[in-house]
Protein backbone atom coordinates (compact mmCIF):
# COMPACT_ATOMS: atom_id res chain seq x y z
CA UNK A 1 0.00 0.00 0.00
CA UNK A 2 1.39 3.15 -0.99
CA UNK A 3 1.55 6.19 1.43
CA UNK A 4 0.06 9.66 0.36
CA UNK A 5 2.32 11.92 -0.61
CA UNK A 6 2.12 15.71 0.06
CA UNK A 7 4.05 19.01 -1.51
CA UNK A 8 6.76 19.60 0.16
CA UNK A 9 7.28 23.45 1.64
CA UNK A 10 10.96 24.49 2.10
CA UNK A 11 11.92 27.22 4.34
CA UNK A 12 13.31 29.73 2.03
CA UNK A 13 16.49 31.45 2.35
CA UNK A 14 18.99 33.63 0.23
CA UNK A 15 22.70 32.73 0.14
CA UNK A 16 23.29 35.27 1.82
CA UNK A 17 21.04 34.34 4.93
CA UNK A 18 21.77 30.72 4.77
CA UNK A 19 25.35 31.48 5.35
CA UNK A 20 24.53 33.48 8.58
CA UNK A 21 21.42 30.93 9.69
CA UNK A 22 23.90 28.08 9.07
CA UNK A 23 27.16 30.54 10.76
CA UNK A 24 24.24 31.29 13.81
CA UNK A 25 23.13 27.75 14.61
CA UNK A 26 27.02 26.73 14.58
CA UNK A 27 27.73 29.20 17.40
CA UNK A 28 24.78 28.64 18.89
CA UNK A 29 25.51 24.96 19.33
CA UNK A 30 28.90 25.11 20.02
CA UNK A 31 28.18 26.62 23.33
CA UNK A 32 26.90 23.74 24.20
CA UNK A 33 28.71 21.33 27.04
CA UNK A 34 27.37 18.33 28.86
CA UNK A 35 26.54 19.84 32.43
CA UNK A 36 26.45 17.56 35.49
CA UNK A 37 25.60 19.68 37.88
CA UNK A 38 22.40 20.54 38.24
CA UNK A 39 19.61 22.91 39.98
CA UNK A 40 16.16 21.86 41.57
CA UNK A 41 14.44 24.35 39.64
CA UNK A 42 11.58 22.65 38.43
CA UNK A 43 10.85 22.33 34.50
CA UNK A 44 7.75 22.25 33.34
CA UNK A 45 6.19 18.55 31.70
CA UNK A 46 4.92 20.75 28.67
CA UNK A 47 8.52 21.50 27.84
CA UNK A 48 9.64 18.18 28.41
CA UNK A 49 6.85 17.47 25.90
CA UNK A 50 7.94 19.14 23.48
CA UNK A 51 11.64 18.06 23.58
CA UNK A 52 10.19 14.79 23.10
CA UNK A 53 7.95 15.44 20.08
CA UNK A 54 11.74 17.39 18.49
CA UNK A 55 12.73 14.13 18.86
CA UNK A 56 10.48 11.82 17.70
CA UNK A 57 10.62 14.03 14.57
CA UNK A 58 14.13 12.72 13.54
CA UNK A 59 14.14 10.39 10.55
CA UNK A 60 13.83 6.49 10.93
CA UNK A 61 14.37 3.37 8.85
CA UNK A 62 11.22 2.76 7.17
CA UNK A 63 9.23 5.53 9.10
CA UNK A 64 9.48 2.94 12.06
CA UNK A 65 9.88 5.67 14.91
CA UNK A 66 11.45 2.68 16.74
CA UNK A 67 11.75 4.80 20.35
CA UNK A 68 10.21 5.40 23.39
CA UNK A 69 11.27 8.29 25.45
CA UNK A 70 10.55 7.45 29.23
CA UNK A 71 10.32 10.82 31.21
CA UNK A 72 10.80 10.45 34.76
CA UNK A 73 9.97 13.06 37.67
CA UNK A 74 9.17 11.17 40.58
CA UNK A 75 11.88 11.12 43.18
CA UNK A 76 11.60 7.36 44.12
CA UNK A 77 11.79 6.48 40.58
CA UNK A 78 15.32 8.63 40.22
CA UNK A 79 16.22 7.19 43.66
CA UNK A 80 16.11 3.82 42.17
CA UNK A 81 17.63 4.68 39.02
CA UNK A 82 20.33 6.39 40.76
CA UNK A 83 20.61 3.48 43.06
CA UNK A 84 21.00 1.29 39.98
CA UNK A 85 22.89 3.08 38.02
CA UNK A 86 26.30 3.69 40.51
CA UNK A 87 26.12 -0.20 41.26
CA UNK A 88 27.02 -1.06 38.13
CA UNK A 89 29.00 2.53 37.60
CA UNK A 90 31.25 1.36 40.34
CA UNK A 91 32.38 -2.33 39.24
CA UNK A 92 32.64 -0.19 35.93
CA UNK A 93 35.58 2.45 37.43
CA UNK A 94 36.74 -0.79 39.77
CA UNK A 95 37.57 -3.37 37.08
CA UNK A 96 35.81 -3.66 34.02
CA UNK A 97 37.60 -0.09 32.68
CA UNK A 98 40.77 -0.54 31.29
CA UNK A 99 43.93 1.83 32.79
CA UNK A 100 44.03 4.01 29.72
CA UNK A 101 40.03 4.56 29.81
CA UNK A 102 40.48 5.71 33.76
CA UNK A 103 44.01 7.69 32.44
CA UNK A 104 41.86 9.38 29.78
CA UNK A 105 38.55 9.97 32.22
CA UNK A 106 40.90 11.65 34.60
CA UNK A 107 40.79 15.40 33.24
CA UNK A 108 36.99 15.49 33.26
CA UNK A 109 36.96 14.41 36.74
CA UNK A 110 34.19 11.91 37.04
CA UNK A 111 33.61 9.09 39.00
CA UNK A 112 31.17 6.32 39.78
CA UNK A 113 28.93 8.67 41.75
CA UNK A 114 26.02 9.93 39.85
CA UNK A 115 24.29 12.83 42.60
CA UNK A 116 22.69 14.35 38.93
CA UNK A 117 20.25 11.18 38.56
CA UNK A 118 18.93 12.46 41.73
CA UNK A 119 19.33 16.36 41.42
CA UNK A 120 17.77 17.17 37.96
CA UNK A 121 14.07 17.68 37.42
CA UNK A 122 13.41 15.32 35.12
CA UNK A 123 15.36 12.05 33.63
CA UNK A 124 14.49 11.28 30.27
CA UNK A 125 15.57 7.24 29.52
CA UNK A 126 15.60 6.48 25.73
CA UNK A 127 13.96 3.27 24.79
CA UNK A 128 15.22 1.50 21.24
CA UNK A 129 12.58 -0.76 20.12
CA UNK A 130 13.99 -3.68 18.66
CA UNK A 131 11.04 -4.56 16.96
CA UNK A 132 6.99 -3.70 17.01
CA UNK A 133 3.97 -5.63 18.13
CA UNK A 134 1.25 -5.20 16.39
CA UNK A 135 -1.76 -7.37 17.08
CA UNK A 136 -0.08 -9.65 19.27
CA UNK A 137 2.50 -10.15 15.98
CA UNK A 138 6.38 -9.41 16.27
CA UNK A 139 7.19 -6.65 13.20
CA UNK A 140 10.40 -5.52 12.26
CA UNK A 141 11.89 -2.57 12.68
CA UNK A 142 15.23 -1.31 10.27
CA UNK A 143 18.26 0.56 11.19
CA UNK A 144 17.34 0.94 14.96
CA UNK A 145 20.20 1.92 16.54
CA UNK A 146 21.18 4.50 14.01
CA UNK A 147 17.37 6.03 14.35
CA UNK A 148 17.77 6.25 17.65
CA UNK A 149 20.58 7.69 17.49
CA UNK A 150 19.84 10.46 15.65
CA UNK A 151 16.72 11.06 17.37
CA UNK A 152 18.82 11.76 20.70
CA UNK A 153 20.97 14.34 18.51
CA UNK A 154 17.76 15.83 18.20
CA UNK A 155 16.68 15.88 21.69
CA UNK A 156 20.35 16.81 22.83
CA UNK A 157 19.97 19.86 20.52
CA UNK A 158 16.24 20.66 21.64
CA UNK A 159 17.27 20.68 25.38
CA UNK A 160 20.07 23.03 24.66
CA UNK A 161 17.63 25.34 22.30
CA UNK A 162 15.58 25.23 25.62
CA UNK A 163 17.73 26.61 27.55
CA UNK A 164 18.62 23.28 29.69
CA UNK A 165 21.19 21.56 30.46
CA UNK A 166 22.24 17.47 30.47
CA UNK A 167 24.63 14.83 30.23
CA UNK A 168 24.82 11.50 28.07
CA UNK A 169 24.74 9.07 30.73
CA UNK A 170 25.51 5.02 29.95
CA UNK A 171 25.88 3.15 32.66
CA UNK A 172 26.92 -0.16 31.50
CA UNK A 173 25.00 -2.57 31.46
CA UNK A 174 21.49 -0.62 31.51
CA UNK A 175 19.17 -3.39 32.09
CA UNK A 176 17.99 -2.23 35.29
CA UNK A 177 16.25 0.54 33.31
CA UNK A 178 13.64 -1.64 31.77
CA UNK A 179 13.01 -3.31 34.85
CA UNK A 180 12.90 -0.14 37.03
CA UNK A 181 10.29 1.37 34.46
CA UNK A 182 8.66 -2.01 33.37
CA UNK A 183 9.01 -1.75 29.93
CA UNK A 184 8.33 -4.50 27.27
CA UNK A 185 10.77 -6.73 26.57
CA UNK A 186 11.12 -5.43 22.04
CA UNK A 187 12.17 -2.07 24.41
CA UNK A 188 16.12 -1.69 25.23
CA UNK A 189 17.46 1.11 27.14
CA UNK A 190 20.05 3.00 24.89
CA UNK A 191 20.56 6.57 26.63
CA UNK A 192 19.81 7.99 29.95
CA UNK A 193 19.39 12.23 29.90
CA UNK A 194 19.00 13.98 33.04
CA UNK A 195 17.33 17.45 31.79
CA UNK A 196 17.37 20.52 34.05
CA UNK A 197 18.70 23.85 34.72
CA UNK A 198 22.25 23.73 35.83
CA UNK A 199 23.51 25.22 39.32
CA UNK A 200 24.44 28.35 39.84
CA UNK A 201 27.86 26.62 40.97
CA UNK A 202 28.33 24.50 37.84
CA UNK A 203 31.92 24.05 36.29
CA UNK A 204 32.87 22.79 33.37
CA UNK A 205 36.01 21.07 31.76
CA UNK A 206 37.93 23.87 29.73
CA UNK A 207 37.95 21.94 26.19
CA UNK A 208 38.40 23.06 23.46
CA UNK A 209 36.66 21.50 20.03
CA UNK A 210 38.24 20.32 17.32
CA UNK A 211 38.71 22.30 14.22
CA UNK A 212 37.03 22.47 10.39
CA UNK A 213 39.91 21.24 9.46
CA UNK A 214 40.68 18.40 11.78
CA UNK A 215 36.95 17.01 11.84
CA UNK A 216 36.63 17.09 7.59
CA UNK A 217 38.12 15.49 4.87
CA UNK A 218 36.71 17.89 1.42
CA UNK A 219 36.94 16.31 -2.18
Amino acid sequence: MSTDHIPYQPIQFTNEDREKQAQAYDEFMNRRRTVRNFSDQPVSRKVIGHLIMTASSAPSGAHKQPWTFCAVSDPDTKKAIRKAAEKEEYDSYHGRMSERWLEDLKPIGTNWEKPFLEEAPWLIVVFKKVYDRIDGTKASNYYVNESVGIACGFLISAIHNAGLVTVTHTPSPMNFLGKILDRPEEERPYLLLPVGLPAKDAMVPNFKRKNLNQVSKWY
